[in-house]
This record gives C-alpha cells, sequence and structure tokens, in this order.
C-alpha cells in the first residue's frame, strides 16, 4: 500500500548524475592514493615513496649543519694537508670526510624519509568481547556511553613471563601492543617507539632505530675526525712558519673555527651515541627509560647483551604495515559523513560505505550498498507519513531522525525526491 500511494521513481540513467557521484558509483573511477588521504600529520613527497614527520623543516638545518663545516674543510684546511702529507695520503684524508659526509647523509634520509613502524588505525573501536581479559579495567572506567559497549583502557599482556598492561588508544581505536606508544607530534602509534627527534623531524621507532643510532655516532667519528685533523694542520702551520697556537690560528682561521665547533657537537653527538649504546646493551628504549626506570625493578625486554645487540643490529627490519601508495577508488571526499549515518553515530554493524582511511581501503556504492540506503531513507519516511515518529523537545535528539544534507543529495540524484519532499512537508507539518 505504502509502495502505491508513494511510488519511487526508477534511478535515472548513469549519465544523469553527478560527477564526484559517478566516481564513487562507478568502480571504474579515477583513484587516489593512501597518502593523499592520510589522517596523521606527516608529509610525504615523491608519490609516497617517502614519509616525514610535521617538522620536516629541520631536516635541512640538520643537513647544513653536516654539510658546511665538511666543505670549509675539505675547501681550506685540506689544501694544507695535502701540501704537508704525500700527495695520496693527503687525497685520502679529504676523499674519507667526503665519503663519510655522504653515507651520513644517506643514513639521515633512511631515519627520517621511512615509516619508522606507524601501527595502521582501526575504523572502528574493536569488540569488547574479543578482547577476552577484562581484569585490567580501571576503577575510574565511566563503562557505556551513548549504548556502545564499554572498552577497558588497559589490557594484560605477558612478555617473556611478565605482566604487563597495554593501554587503548582513543585515536587509533586500537590496543597499542606492548613498546608502542602514540606520538603526539605525527599522531600515529608508532612500535617500539623510541622518541621523536626534531634534528631528523620524524619518529624514532621499530624500522629506523637502526639507522638512526649508526647516523648518529656515524656523525660524532665525522666530528672526530675533522677536530684531528684541524689539530694537525694548527701542528703543521706551527712548525712550518716556527709561530705559536694564536698565530697559527691566524694563518688559517677555518682551522680555528673547525676545531671549536666539532670540539662543542662531539660533547653532544658523543654523548647522544653512549646513551643509546647503553640503551641498546639493556635493550631499551629511550621513552622507556624515562618512564618505568628499569633499573629499579626488572626489564622483560633484557635478554642479555649479545642477544640484545643482535636484535638491535643483526634481526630483520619488519615490512611497513602501511602501503601509502596503494590506490583507493573515487574521490577523497566521501559523500557520507565517516563520523555520522542518517544523523546518528556510525556503529560497526552499519553498513560501511565510506573508506578506511589508515587501512587503505575503499569500497565503491554498489548495488546493494545503494539498495540499503533507499530502505533506510524510505523507512524513516515511512515512520513519519505513518504518524509513527515520536514528538522530540530536545534539538540533539531530534538531529538523530534527520538525514544528512549529503545524504539527500544521493537521494535527489537516484530519483527519491519525491520521499524526501514528503519527508519534509511532514516535518513542516509539526
Amino acid at each position: 500500500m505504502r509502495g502505491e500511494m508513494y511510488p519511487t521513481p526508477p534511478p535515472p540513467p548513469h549519465h544523469h548524475l553527478s560527477d564526484s557521484n559517478r566516481r564513487i558509483i562507478d568502480s571504474n573511477g579515477p583513484s587516489i592514493r593512501v597518502y593523499q588521504v592520510w589522517k596523521g600529520s606527516n608529509r610525504f613527497f615523491l608519490g609516497g615513496r617517502f614519509i616525514f614527520g610535521p617538522d620536516v623543516r629541520s631536516l635541512f638545518l640538520t643537513l647544513s649543519l653536516i654539510v658546511v663545516p665538511v666543505v670549509l674543510f675539505c675547501a681550506f684546511v685540506s689544501q694544507g694537508l695535502v701540501n704537508e702529507f704525500p700527495h695520496h695520503l693527503g687525497r685520502l684524508i679529504v676523499a674519507t670526510a667526503a665519503v663519510s659526509t655522504t653515507c651520513i647523509v644517506i643514513l639521515l634520509f633512511l631515519v627520517s624519509g621511512r615509516d619508522p613502524g606507524i601501527i595502521p588505525r582501526n575504523q572502528h573501536p574493536p569488540e569488547p568481547d574479543d578482547e577476552g581479559d577484562t581484569s585490567s579495567i580501571s576503577t575510574d572506567w565511566a563503562g557505556s556511553q551513548c549504548g556502545v559497549p564499554s572498552l577497558p583502557p588497559t589490557k594484560n599482556v605477558t612478555v617473556n613471563g611478565i605482566v604487563l598492561k597495554v593501554k587503548y588508544c582513543q585515536t587509533c581505536m586500537l590496543y597499542r601492543p606492548p613498546r608502542c606508544s602514540h606520538c603526539s607530534i605525527c599522531n600515529n602509534c608508532v612500535e617500539r617507539f623510541d622518541h621523536h627527534c626534531p634534528w631528523v623531524g620524524q619518529c624514532i621507532g621499530k624500522r629506523n632505530y637502526r639507522y638512526f643510532f649508526m647516523f648518529v655516532f656515524s656523525t660524532t667519528l665525522l666530528c672526530l675526525y675533522v677536530f684531528a685533523f684541524c689539530c694537525v694542520n694548527i701542528m703543521k702551520i706551527m712548525e712550518a712558519y716556527h709561530c705559536n697556537i694564536w698565530m697559527a690560528l691566524m694563518k688559517s682561521p677555518v682551522s680555528g673555527i673547525l676545531l671549536l665547533y666539532t670540539f662543542v657537537v662531539s660533547w653532544f653527538v658523543g654523548g647522544l651515541t653512549a646513551f643509546h649504546i647503553y640503551l641498546v646493551i639493556t635493550n631499551q628504549t629511550t621513552y622507556e627509560n624515562f618512564r618505568y626506570r628499569y633499573d629499579r625493578k626488572m626489564n622483560p625486554y633484557n635478554l642479555g647483551c649479545a642477544r640484545n645487540i643482535r636484535e638491535i643490529f643483526f634481526s630483520k627490519i619488519p615490512s611497513s604495515m602501511n602501503d601509502f601508495r596503494e590506490k583507493l577508488r573515487g574521490d577523497s571526499s566521501s559523500i557520507f559523513n565517516t563520523s555520522s549515518y542518517l544523523g546518528r553515530p556510525m556503529s560497526p554493524e552499519m553498513p560501511k560505505t565510506s573508506f578506511d582511511v589508515e587501512m587503505g581501503k575503499r569500497r565503491a556504492v554498489d548495488a546493494d550498498d545503494f539498495e540499503e540506503i533507499q530502505n533506510q531513507i524510505e523507512s524513516i519516511g515511512g515512520l513519519e507519513r505513518c504518524g509513527t515518529q515520536p514528538r522530540h523537545s530536545n534539538s540533539n535528539e531530534k538531529a538523530n531522525w534527520e538525514i544528512t544534507r549529503d545524504i539527500q543529495m544521493l537521494a535527489a540524484e537516484f530519483g527519491m525526491e519525491h520521499g524526501i519532499g514528503d519527508r519534509n512537508k511532514i516535518h513542516g507539518g509539526h
């Protein structure tokens, strides 16, 4: 009876749709890539091949602090060394500095331009029934809200016979694995999170910690190398001109500048190297060392010096859990609001016609999805036409019965203007 009184016109031909909706409905439409709709604060370059942190500009400062002193060393100091040492040995000194700098720059980009170990976000919270142990629920947990099953803020896991608590990340909607933490700067959960380094503009995690340590260690050696040969150059000048150190510095001011610069920097990067050697030997991260103080209790990850070193430097680096260049069907702006569906919060059971940005999954709106949308719109309209819609004085409750503007646009293009128009008239009558 309702179908006879309020007939629904058939959907218009495909060529009558707007360009934006045709791209979403047509599975053969243009595609975008995951990095173009990434929710983190990262910066992508070369089509998603390189991923940097939001403070990638600091990388240029770090590069200049490394390259400029070496250029000055090779351009000014090395001339005296080439003349004082045998010809092939002088050139070897210069070549060693240049090659070392090149390797350090490559290590710097391996640290800052790759996925540090980002864990993909969930599209919706995990089911409480799947989490098993609920004994770790905190006493201040608010419980269920708006009818959505509550999740405990922590969960117990066992690592090498020691029970640890892992936290639930509200942003990524997942229980963080052990040693994982959410970086507030990059807005990602990073596996084996060590720290966010502003000098490289990237998080330091499981997939780039090895390169970070090699970068810091190599930079320390380069500073000591330049410092040592600047001292040698000053000594050669003192011997050649029979002068004191101050006169020698006047004859080679660049050597004096580099001596002061490398002396200061060596303390900084050298101290950082020594600290991370201690972390590697004890199998800790910077985050764990400052927060948990494993020296006061047993470290569940400490496997002994030899095994700790092997785990950091000689184990296989896991593949990235994210394919930033994966193609997604359709346009980056979804017709539907991913946080609401028909004016209500989207639950895991509702049809998911939008795309999951983090996992790189997007589904085009096919016939089944469109039929579900149409049925829900008609069911709401049918309730109103039959007078079964309850009266709501609260504007927030009334919003639950209203169709979003995006749904109206989609329905209009599929020929359901009549049903929505009747619904609007009923609202006007109320």
